[in-house]
């Protein structure tokens, strides 16, 4: 069983991340449905800046998924918790409202969700928006594994015809290679239109119906789904797939080399735990957990899920009045 360098449990601050998740998602609930995905975020942003300020944590938000969104966002550097003498030196990956159009739409599938790691572990993409993206729960998987590859390993390791294995690719035009090159190796193709992590956390966590989940997303998704196939796991690689010239001379001004294959270890190279809170219904890893609801004496539940060193996978609540 992996030990937590974090020592997030020891320290009790388990529940401290879990609740500012569950802060955030519910700060957000009144605007799901109201087609304001802007506020949505921001209101989000507001409530996990502040859970996360009164931590006993040294924490660095080291990824972002704001400024590719254009949207309110807990800033790259920005410094958080109190920083006692005991406190743990971590750096924190987040998306205050994964699924933002989900939420303004009223729709399943948004989540505030945040990973911690300890100083240093989790890559530095720089300005890197998107990612080419592999996620599997098939172990040890190979790093630069192209799709058909990937399907004919989980074919052989489950035992069944390559076209029981389910491959998930998000639907944009970028992706249509991906979603070709999985039936041609005769997978199931499941498309979807937002709702990455959650997609990704079903297939490293096995059992949840998906097998893998490939194609071009968000870069600051990808840096969290990392921690969290470590925490569960699973097996995916990565390379940067930029998507307009002005990201491609970021990237290249700021020495990442396009062609690098990341494995699971460059990603995130010491073990992690991820938080999150259903703003919306959504099923990571296959359980089912519906959105923020107000209880008739006016009490508030938020459905969280949890996974780091030795925690496959916890699903609870937090209330509040």
């Amino acid at each position: 069983m992996p030990t937590d360098p974090l020592r997030l449990a020891e320290l009790g601050l388990v529940d401290g991340f879990r609740r500012a998740t569950a802060l955030a998602a519910l700060a957000a609930a009144p605007l799901v449905g109201s087609g304001d995905g802007h506020g949505v975020d921001a209101l989000a942003v507001r409530a996990l800046r502040t859970a996360l300020g009164g931590l006993d944590v040294d924490g660095v938000v080291v990824v972002g998924e704001g400024e590719k969104d254009e949207a309110p966002m807990l800033f790259v550097g920005e410094r958080f918790g109190r920083a006692g003498r005991d406190a743990p030196a971590l750096d924190l990956a987040v998306d205050p409202v994964d699924g933002t159009r989900l939420a303004a739409s009223g729709a399943p599938g948004a989540m505030a969700v945040l990973a911690v790691a300890p100083r240093g572990a989790l890559a530095a993409l720089g300005a890197a928006h998107y990612l080419e993206k592999h996620v599997t729960w098939l172990p040890d998987a190979p790093a630069g594994a192209s799709v058909g590859e990937l399907v004919a390993r989980i074919a052989a390791a489950r035992g069944i015809a390559p076209s029981e294995v389910r491959v998930a690719v998000q639907e944009r035009p970028r992706n249509e290679g991906f979603v070709a090159e999985a039936r041609a190796a005769g997978a199931s193709v499941e498309l979807f239109v937002h709702g990455d992590v959650e997609r990704s956390l079903r297939a490293a966590g096995g059992g949840a119906g998906l097998d893998l989940v490939s194609g071009i997303g968000g870069a600051p998704e990808g840096v969290l789904t990392a921690a969290a196939v470590r925490a569960l796991g699973g097996s995916m690689w990565a390379r940067l797939a930029p998507q307009s010239g002005g990201e491609r001379e970021r990237l290249l001004a700021g020495g990442l080399a396009l062609d690098r294959v990341w494995s699971l270890g460059e990603l995130c190279s010491a073990p992690a735990w991820v938080f999150l809170s259903a703003v919306t219904g959504c099923a990571p890893g296959g359980v089912v957990m519906p959105g923020v609801r107000t209880m008739p004496g006016g009490e508030a539940v938020v459905s969280t899920w949890h996974a780091g060193p030795g925690v496959a996978a916890v699903v609870g609540e937090v209330r509040t009045e």
